[in-house]
This record gives structure tokens, sequence and C-alpha cells, in this order.
């Protein structure tokens, strides 16, 4: 009967433990997840149809929860897609945050080297480190056959210094020597081979 008790009085504390969530750590602004799985498309679908809207969270606690759990590029299978941007912005060159933009590039060989730079990315976005972070519309990671890819989509694409500025700081966070690229969205929407605008 008392050890009774004491399991009953044991599971009472671990309830209550549950319940009294700590304090959570707000963000900045709301970010949202997206996942693209492009590996069976439907014949004749339009580019997007199979873009999901996963999960929009606004705390540090819920990212690492995501993170940890999920939103990890070796996780995807090949021609998917994960995507962290800011909530109320689709990742897509329609949206009118991006309809005028472009992206800084990296592509990279092995999945270590994809997975560190998606978490550095995803940690500066939502640590608020640009100083043009309301510039950014978010981060795109690829996987892909022969070389998986890391995108960073800005706003403005025409605004060379604030681009020149974010694709310095970002270079500095993804930790790489090699040079990284931005290309406009418009090219992309007229052209197979897209050139590329600005490089650091």
């Amino acid at each position: 009967m008392a050890t009774e008790t004491a399991i009953e009085g044991t599971a009472a504390e671990a309830a209550a433990i549950v319940t009294e969530k700590p304090p959570s750590h707000k963000l900045e602004r709301k970010w949202t997840f997206w996942f693209d799985n492009q590996s069976k498309p439907k014949q004749g679908a339009a580019w997007g149809t199979s873009l999901r809207k996963v999960y929009t969270f606004d705390t540090v606690e819920e990212f690492w929860c995501l993170y940890n759990q999920i939103f990890k590029p070796s996780k995807l299978s090949v021609n998917a897609d994960f995507h962290l941007f800011k909530a109320g912005i689709e990742p897509k060159w329609e949206d009118p945050e991006c309809s005028n933009g472009g992206k800084w590039s990296v592509a990279c060989g092995r999945k270590p080297i994809l997975e560190n730079m998606w978490l550095e990315t995803l940690m500066a976005l939502i640590g608020e480190q640009f100083d043009e972070s309301d510039e950014i519309c978010g981060v795109v990671a690829s996987v892909r056959q022969r070389q998986d890819k890391l995108a960073l989509w800005t706003k403005t694409a025409t605004n060379e210094a604030v681009q020149m500025s974010i694709g310095k700081k970002w270079k500095e966070i993804i930790d790489v020597t090699d040079k990284i690229t931005y290309s406009f969205h418009d090219d992309s929407r007229r052209e197979r081979s897209v050139k590329s605008r600005y490089s650091v």
C-alpha cells in the first residue's frame, strides 16, 4: 500500500513537472517550414503543386524540437527540398515578397557539410544575425543526385549593395571559401541556364 502511494505521488509530481512548462524564448518573428518532393511529379502538374506548408513557429524551443525531429537534409530523399521562410511568404517566385528578388546559392558535395551549412543558416535567420534581415525571405536546402544545394532568397535583386552585404555575411556564416553566386529570379524564369549577377 505504501509503495502504491509512493508511485502515485511520483506520477503526480511528474505530471506537475510536465504541465509546468518553462517559459519559452520568443523569436523576433514567426517562421514557417515547407517541404517539397519533386521526385514523382504528376504528368502535367505545375511547379509548386507538391509544395506543402508543414509548421509555423515563433520560439527557440519549437525550432529545436522541429529541427531535431524532422528538418535535417540527411533525412530527405533525392529531389526533395526543405524551406524555411518568414511566415506569410511562400517559397515561390510568384510570391509578392519574392517576385523582384533573387538568391545566393552554394553547391555542396557531401551531406554532413550541407547539414552543417543548413543549421548555421537557420540559426542565423531566426537569430536575426543579418544586418539586412528585412531583405531576406528564407532559405532552401535541395537534395539532388549529383550535388546538393543551399539557396538564400532575398527580396530586392537590383539592390547590389544590400545583396553583396548579405552574400558576404552568409559566406562567413556557412564558412565557405569557394565563390558563391547570386542570380535574379527574373533571369531564372526566362532562361534555363541562369547567369550569376553578383558573386563573393
